[in-house]
């Protein structure tokens, strides 16, 4: 009997210490759970301004010139003068090709006019001696005539024995080939001793100019067209960029000079539109065929809302942002996108003047978050940045 009292006083206990637990755990649940603090988010403020708007290509160089040097005459090729891959200057020797029959031929020549010269003073003293007499009735005419012709005859060969002294000293000067243009030159083709120009044309080396040099890119045609209604002048600034490995390695953020090219034709195959900067190339440092990117001035009159193109996303309702709200809430913005370049993309509609766009945690962001927005416009906004890439003047 005993027993079963102090079984039963447990058991009782326990319940009420269950209850007890029951009752703190509910009380812990209907308490509101604690706020989290808004998260923190770096903005820009979007406005319409006036900047200068820089469009970006990506495309290569080629050469403004390619001369292709050969070897004129033919012989045994002697002497080489230059350094593979040297610059080298217009009349610069380049290859010596053995003159020795050249030389003779020309001498030949020279040899053949004095004696013509020889036998037309003889024809010119017979016609000198015979005309008086012929005109007192002493020699008949017909002989005159003969020495007459025969002068006449001896006078054009003269003129045929200067060309072909002409011609002799051509070929002679042949022998010696000389750089046609200032340019790069390449590889020699032909080695010493070789054997050149016996029966067809013989390549020995090559030259291209490159300095100036040209940049390739392809706008779209819709591009082209905006490009040409907005642009500020008919020839309109060009500047060239290596990849940025290569621009550190060649100590050079760009290249400029300006766009001297279109084409009239739209490649129906890709839509686009071959067009051409001219870009200085004083040091060579841009070899033909290298990747750059090209980025061509097209205005800095009309006013433009950009925005960095990272900060826009898109679904199936189109482009949007996410902006702040006066109560520092997160909102969607639905947007239409304009034309975008590396640094920036311009906003035709969508965005009213001073609207905060988020630019940063744009992963964890979504509607209805409460935010602290921090404003880094001056640091870290399109202007800003574009003016660390030299695009922009800095500010006094």
């Amino acid at each position: 009997m005993m027993r079963r009292l102090l079984l039963l006083s447990l058991c009782t206990s326990l319940l009420l210490m269950a209850s007890g637990c029951s009752n703190e755990a509910d009380k812990q649940a209907s308490q509101p759970a604690p706020e989290r603090p808004p998260m923190p988010v770096e903005t820009i403020i979007a406005k319409k301004q006036q900047v200068p708007i820089w469009l970006e290509f990506t495309g290569k160089t080629a050469a403004t010139k390619r001369i292709e040097v050969q070897a004129r005459v033919s012989g045994r090729l002697e002497k080489i003068f230059f350094k593979e891959g040297d610059i080298v200057e217009q009349g610069q020797a380049l290859f010596a090709i053995e003159k020795t029959s050249y030389q003779a031929e020309l001498a030949r020549a020279k040899a053949v006019l004095q004696k013509d010269q020889a036998s037309l003073a003889l024809a010119i003293a017979d016609v000198e001696r015979y005309r008086p007499l012929v005109a007192e009735g002493l020699a008949p005419r017909a002989t005159l005539e003969q020495y007459l012709a025969r002068q006449g005859e001896l006078e054009a060969t003269i003129l045929g024995d200067k060309a072909a002294i002409r011609d002799a000293e051509l070929n002679l000067s042949y022998t010696e080939v000389t750089a046609p243009i200032d340019g790069r030159i390449g590889r020699k083709l032909v080695d010493i001793g070789n054997i050149v120009g016996y029966g067809q044309t013989t390549a020995l080396t090559t030259i291209i100019a490159d300095d100036p040099i040209y940049a390739y890119f392809n706008p779209t045609e819709e591009v082209f067209q905006v490009m040409r209604r907005y642009r500020d002048q008919d020839r309109m600034e060009a500047r060239v960029r290596a990849p940025d490995t290569m621009a550190a390695i060649l100590k050079r953020p760009h290249f400029s000079g300006q766009v001297d090219f279109s084409d009239n034709r739209v490649d129906p195959q890709t839509g686009t539109i071959t067009m051409r900067a001219l870009i200085d190339n004083p040091e060579h440092l841009l070899l033909e065929g290298t990747f750059v990117y090209t980025e061509v001035f097209v205005t800095q009159k009309r006013p433009f809302t950009i925005i960095p193109p990272e900060v826009v996303f898109d679904d199936q309702r189109g482009s949007y942002v996410y902006g702040v709200d006066d109560n520092d809430t997160v909102v969607r913005i639905d947007i239409r996108r304009g034309h975008s370049s590396r640094y920036y993309l311009t906003v035709p509609q969508g965005l009213e003047d001073n609207t905060r766009v988020i630019i940063s945690g744009l992963a964890k962001v979504k509607e209805g978050l409460k935010v602290q927005p921090h404003d880094v416009t001056d640091t870290k906004g399109v202007l800003a940045i574009m003016r660390d890439k030299g695009m922009l003047p800095e500010m006094e």
